[in-house]
């Protein structure tokens, strides 16, 4: 039986190379000439500092387009309040990756509001979709593309 595997996943790799690339270009325009502005990759965060909020705002424009020049998914970032202590000034973005719960459940229901002949099951944070037919399974993936959702999605595992 034909089935596939609904995920949200960042490719770690890229994103560290993704804030390699905008680190060095902030250390090289002229408009960050003499200011302490810097990226820091954590596991699952990337923390923005500056002395000023429009220059976050430049920097992370840089980091987005990096992100897409790797074929990352700029939907997948989650940027926080910006803080401010003192001079600096301070931005925490969250790489979000898998499908929550809710997510799954909304998913879940827009593929059976469809009324394709498939199945899904929600296994941790991701789904997998069954069906009898390929093609059953090739119209949920076009569907889920079509559909204007928050969260980027990959299709993965498919199985015939």
């Amino acid at each position: 039986m034909p089935s596939f595997d609904i995920v949200s996943e960042v490719d770690m790799p890229e994103v560290t190379n993704a804030v390699d690339q905008a680190k060095r270009e902030v250390g090289t325009r002229f408009d960050f000439k003499g200011v302490d502005a810097s990226f820091e990759l954590t596991d699952k965060t990337v923390t923005l500092k500056a002395e000023a909020e429009f220059q976050l705002d430049q920097m992370l424009d840089i980091l987005k387009g990096k992100l897409v020049k790797r074929n990352v998914d700029v939907k997948s970032l989650s940027a926080g309040e910006v803080q401010k202590s003192g001079k600096q000034c301070l931005l925490e973005i969250t790489i979000v990756q898998g499908i929550e719960a809710d997510e799954a459940r909304k998913l879940v229901k827009m593929i059976k509001e469809a009324k394709l002949k498939v199945q899904t099951a929600i296994q941790g944070e991701k789904l997998r979709v069954t069906g009898k037919k390929r093609d059953d399974l090739q119209e949920v993936i076009a569907m889920l593309r079509e559909a204007k959702l928050e969260l980027p999605l990959q299709f993965n595992n498919f199985r015939d």
